[in-house]
C-alpha cells in the first residue's frame, strides 16, 4: 500500500529518501552494460512508481536514452498522457539540460536528485533550467537526497573504467 502523502507523519524528506532507493536500484541495472550508473523513477501523486529508467545510451546506441527520459516516457505511457502533473521525478544525479527540459515539458512539479553534477548539471549547479522564470513551468527542486550513495555509484564506476583503460595499455 502506498504511503498516505497527506499524513503529517510522512515527511517529504523521508519519502524522498525512500524514493531515492528506487532510483538507486534502477541505477544498478546498468552493471551489465558500459552505461554510467544513473537511475530515475517517476512517482505518481499516490506515491506509486509510474516509470523507472536507467542510462541506456551505450546499450541502445541512443544519445537520448538518459535515465530520466526513459522514466518519463514510461510514466507517460502508464498514465496515457504526456502531462505528468502531480508527479515527482527522482534521479540519482542532477539532471542535465536535456533531462531538465524534458521534465519541464512533461509538467513535472518536483524533482528530487542525489549527487550534484558540476560539469553538466542543469538543476542548480551549472544551469538552472528547472527554475528558469522565462519558461512556462517551474519546478520545486530537492537536491542532495542520499547524495553520498549516489556519488559513490558514479565514483566506483569511473574508477573501474580507468582501471580497465589502464589495463589495456
Amino acid at each position: 500500500m502506498p504511503p498516505d502523502l497527506t499524513s503529517p507523519a510522512v515527511s517529504g524528506s523521508a519519502l524522498h529518501e525512500q524514493w531515492m532507493g528506487y532510483a538507486l536500484q534502477a541505477a544498478r541495472r546498468t552493471a551489465a552494460s558500459a552505461d554510467v550508473p544513473i537511475g530515475a523513477v517517476v512517482m505518481g501523486p499516490s506515491g506509486a512508481v509510474l516509470g523507472a529508467g536507467w542510462n541506456q545510451r551505450e546499450e541502445l546506441g541512443d544519445p537520448t536514452a538518459h535515465a530520466e527520459v526513459v522514466a518519463i516516457r514510461a510514466a507517460a505511457a502508464a498514465l496515457g498522457s504526456w502531462r505528468l502533473e502531480g508527479c515527482t521525478l527522482v534521479v540519482t544525479l542532477e539532471p542535465c539540460a536535456m533531462c531538465a527540459g524534458a521534465s519541464v515539458l512533461a509538467r513535472i512539479p518536483r524533482v528530487v536528485f542525489g549527487a550534484w553534477d558540476a560539469k553538466a548539471g542543469a538543476s542548480g549547479s551549472v544551469f538552472d533550467v528547472l527554475r528558469e522564470r522565462r519558461l512556462n513551468h517551474w519546478t520545486e527542486v530537492f537536491p542532495g537526497v542520499r547524495e553520498e550513495e549516489s556519488a559513490a555509484l558514479l565514483r566506483d564506476f569511473f574508477v573501474g573504467q580507468r582501471s580497465n583503460s589502464d589495463a589495456g595499455q
